[in-house]
């Protein structure tokens, strides 16, 4: 009997084994994962209660979020590059650490000051955990098939944590309070910090350079700035001149960045990195991603509580069936790539999502579940799921091992700031088409959902956008030439 089989690269592999239960060791880490992108929505829905307790004002409630969000994004490269100098696991175990204190001092705070503090040393946290961990998944899994399908489980348990945040966020906040949200954190992390040392080995291979210094000040300070003017946007609006500074000082310091890599020894990103052409597209199409779900979880969550009367519980429970599909499509899309190829599959995703933004854009105020907004849903899930398993894939393939946690925190950082693009800007679109409605009359349901169906238009064109970019990947079927001979 002869057989043929999808051919099998290997890259880089480690000098031995990180690990021997491998499969065990890879759902430990995405349970740490699952944790970083919980923590970015299962905190809104607490929002009203914790502010009234702790004597906040909605300015200084959104900083809750910006917080968290400004150290996460502003520290994600250096994380990245400090997990590939001292070590992956050692990276891993002490962001997962520090997440876990965070975590347990934020839900004691008393204080805004001492949230506000918590917020920063999570994000902080989380910076070093992310790229750590999605290097570690590479170097447990250095053969492109089996590294798909765990890329397949990261991408469903990132879904699962995207969409479980504001379920989880309105049942704890209603049963157990507003602490819990953070409380919750706490015996998750300390399962994975004693698992994980009888799960990996200790880091041996390590690169001996020094970190650039210069560069990562620079680098993490240009990023909380363009972070910083993408949120006073939502504030304060495009021209203000706190925008216009952040924006400003954003681009200065990445020129800088930009000039320091060029002449130290030891680049914290050396630029030739860029070279790898499905990195560079993977990144730049994660980004588009990261615009498209973050203003996508934003508006639907919203869309469905002020238009259309749902409660917190209810909008979670609503969201289901789009991360059960995300999660499922994620566990396919490994088979998918070996027939027709990573750009095919990525491509196909992105054109599934934008079907699914458009025909979401088409929901009436008076919109019911069933009839008008699962089938969107269900469509925008397998966009998702397919896109951001292939598009992780891309970011992190042909990635030596002494840059596998830079490639972890290039993806994650172009995921953040994606999302706060998204946010950003779509949010404002929206809200200035529901304000001239308002001017002219119509009625405030009306215009609110028509200010959405703007935003998921733009969300729409997005997805468009990175279907064309993903195109360029000069990976599809896999070339007969590359086959292996039948076996026998």
């Amino acid at each position: 009997m002869t057989t043929s089989t999808i051919p099998t690269r290997t890259l880089a592999p480690a000098p031995t084994p990180r690990s021997t239960r491998r499969w065990l060791a890879l759902s430990v880490l995405a349970l740490a994962q699952f944790l970083v992108v919980l923590d970015a929505s299962i905190v809104n829905i607490a929002l009203p209660v914790l502010g009234t307790q702790l004597g906040m004002d909605t300015a200084a409630l959104a900083w809750v979020i910006t917080a968290y969000v400004l150290a996460f994004g502003g520290l994600l490269l250096f994380g990245g590059r400090l997990a590939d100098r001292f070590g992956h696991r050692r990276i891993f175990l002490v962001g997962t650490a520090g997440f876990v204190a965070a975590s347990a001092l934020a839900g004691l705070s008393f204080t805004s000051e001492m949230l506000l503090a918590s917020r920063v040393l999570q994000g902080a946290s989380a910076a070093l955990l992310a790229p750590a961990a999605l290097a570690l998944l590479t170097q447990l899994f250095p053969e492109t098939r089996e590294r798909a399908k765990a890329l397949g489980v990261w991408g469903g348990v990132a879904g699962i944590g995207s969409a479980a945040g504001v379920l989880l966020g309105g049942v704890l906040t209603a049963t157990l309070g507003w602490q819990s949200v953070f409380f919750v954190n706490v015996p998750i992390g300390l399962g994975v910090l004693a698992a994980i040392p009888f799960l990996i080995t200790r880091d041996t291979s390590l690169t001996r350079s020094r970190i650039d210094v210069p560069g990562a000040i620079t680098i993490t300070a240009a990023l909380v700035a363009a972070v910083g003017a993408l949120s006073a946007v939502e504030q304060v609006g495009f021209l203000h001149p706190l925008t216009l500074g952040l924006a400003a000082a954003a681009v200065v310091l990445g020129l800088a960045f930009v000039a320091i890599e060029r002449r130290v020894s030891n680049p914290l990103v050396p630029l030739s990195v860029f070279r790898n052409r499905n990195l560079t597209v993977g990144n730049v199409v994660m980004l588009l991603v990261g615009v498209a779900m973050v203003a996508l979880f934003f508006a639907l969550s919203v869309f469905m509580q002020t238009v259309l009367g749902y409660d917190a519980l209810t909008t979670g429970l609503t969201q289901l069936p789009l991360a059960g599909a995300l999660v499922i499509v994620a566990g396919v899309v490994p088979s998918v790539v070996g027939r027709i190829g990573v750009r095919a599959t990525l491509v196909g995703s992105l054109l599934v999502l934008a079907a699914g933004l458009v025909w979401l854009a088409l929901a009436p105020a008076d919109a019911t579940f069933v009839t008008q907004l699962l089938g969107p849903t269900l469509l925008i899930g397998i966009g998702l799921g397919g896109a951001f398993v292939t598009t992780t894939q891309l970011a992190v393939d042909d990635v030596e091992g002494g840059e596998a946690g830079l490639a972890g925190g290039l993806v994650n950082t172009s995921q953040q700031i994606g999302g706060a693009i998204g946010l950003a800007v779509l949010a404002t679109v929206a809200a200035m088409r529901t304000d001239a409605l308002l001017a002219e009359g119509v009625a405030a349901p009306e215009a609110l959902t028509s200010g959405f169906s703007w935003l998921f238009l733009g969300t729409a064109a997005v997805a468009v956008l990175a279907s064309v970019i993903a195109g360029m990947v000069g990976r599809g079927r896999p070339d007969p030439a590359d086959l292996p001979e039948p076996q026998v």
